[in-house]
């Protein structure tokens, strides 16, 4: 299911570009699966700029106690991807080719709200690289990553 079409209304999104497609999602008030499953929410996007905003609980713990890394990933990958998404034109899409994720801090269900800020570094034509910090209330660090994704033309 694509989302993005779903909530615009659009199967032919080729009027949209990824800034107003992100714009229509947070409209929306739905989320992606992913960020169902792991709670947390799009809560601003400008051009080359996306922001995360999620609370870790148990329900993202690994077995040694803490919050799996996965969820610090899942939240830098998104907001790399989604400010890459925004800078696309309507007839672009993308995919990560890699993440890159520096830990600096462990998680737990105590650590409360996060903030996970993307940002574009450079957006070529077929290649865009970009950069994330995972956040605390007090600006702590808990983890940063850099990204490159492949710009795919549809």
């Amino acid at each position: 299911m694509n989302l993005i079409a779903d909530v615009t209304g659009q199967l032919d999104k080729t009027n949209l570009t990824g800034l107003e497609q992100l714009h229509a999602l947070m409209a929306s008030g739905r989320r992606p699966g992913i960020a169902d499953s792991l709670d947390f929410t799009l809560t601003e996007v400008d051009a080359g700029r996306a922001v995360f905003e999620g609370t870790p609980g148990q329900h993202a713990y690994n077995p040694i106690g803490v919050v799996h890394g996965g969820y610090a990933a899942t939240l830098l990958d998104s907001a790399c991807g989604c400010a890459v998404h925004s800078r696309l034109n309507a007839r672009q899409s993308y995919t990560t080719l890699e993440l890159k994720v520096a830990y600096h801090k462990a998680l737990t269900y105590q650590t409360g709200a996060l903030r996970t800020e993307g940002r574009v570094l450079t957006m070529g034509r077929r290649v865009a690289f970009a950069e994330a910090k995972l956040i605390d209330t007090t600006g702590r660090l808990y983890a940063s990553a850099t990204s490159t994704l492949l710009v795919i033309e549809k």
